[in-house]
């Protein structure tokens, strides 16, 4: 992937290039630091992910789109690519990813303001996006996957180890709801797509929103709950979790529902 990145190269020769880590959709990720601005770049095979929307041209214009919707994420520098590379340059964004070991007393604070980002994002005109990720998009997408191969059965969550890619998808078709209760969602929402202000604990940017669009809100929630209540990130647990679905239900009627959020956890394995 380096080698196709000449053109890019040349054009930010002014910065220094590290290498941060693969990202989703087979994505590498570089920051550039050194010049007037920090940046960030994604690439990809042009090719990759083109059918399942999640391509870096997509992301590129749900950023641009949230922007438009007083969201704050990555501002966009540019994206193109070359025939065999795509790619997307963004300025960074401040602050510390919510998914960091906060101190104690801010740990509450930290999973509040997860959920005032997610209650801001669901109240979203959604007669305004123009991104569908509505069950309708995603079942055949997950099909596509289980029937390429390309779900990644290592990582399966913990009480799905050692299934296949054809019994999830018909665990999947099973549990699919009857209704969706569509808003706008970030599809991806896990701490680590949010940052914040260290101090204060005020969001300053969301991140990774290639999945972005239409979809039920369970589909946020199903990921953000399941973060916070990881046995594996201790620093929250259960206070965190009650005071997310405090600050996120406050003033709502409509009730969380368990049977959805298993069935978008399940979901999440196909992407």
């Amino acid at each position: 992937m380096d080698s196709e990145l000449r053109v890019l190269r040349c054009r930010y020769s002014g910065y220094e290039w590290a290498s941060v880590s693969d990202g989703a959709s087979g994505a590498e990720v570089f920051r550039l630091r050194g010049g007037v601005r920090e940046l960030f770049v994604k690439a990809a095979a042009a090719d990759a992910s083109v059918e399942s929307g999640l391509s870096l041209p997509a992301e590129a214009e749900r950023l641009v789109w949230l922007a438009e919707e007083g969201i704050p994420v990555p501002r966009v520098v540019e994206s193109g690519g070359d025939g065999e590379v795509a790619w997307l340059v963004t300025e960074a964004v401040p602050g510390r990813p919510a998914s960091a070991r906060w101190p104690r007393q801010q740990r509450q604070e930290v999973a509040v303001a997860l959920a005032g980002l997610t209650r801001r994002l669901h109240e979203l005109d959604r007669e305004r996006c123009p991104f569908d990720r509505s069950l309708a998009v995603t079942m055949p997408q997950a099909a596509r996957a289980v029937a390429e191969g390309s779900v990644d059965l290592e990582d399966l969550d913990g009480e799905r180890e050692g299934w296949s890619g054809e019994r999830l998808l018909a665990e999947l078709e099973g549990a699919r709801p009857a209704t969706e209760d569509l808003v706008v969602c970030h599809g991806d929402l896990c701490p680590d797509n949010v940052l914040l202000d260290p101090r204060t604990c005020e969001v300053t940017g969301l991140i990774d929103v290639g999945r972005a669009g239409l979809a039920d809100r369970h589909c946020d929630l199903a990921l953000v709950l399941r973060e916070l209540a990881h046995e594996e990130d201790p620093w929250f647990g259960p206070e965190c979790v009650a005071a997310f679905s405090r600050e996120y239900g406050r003033g709502r009627q409509e009730a969380v529902s368990e049977e959805k959020l298993a069935f978008y956890r399940l979901l999440d394995e196909f992407f």
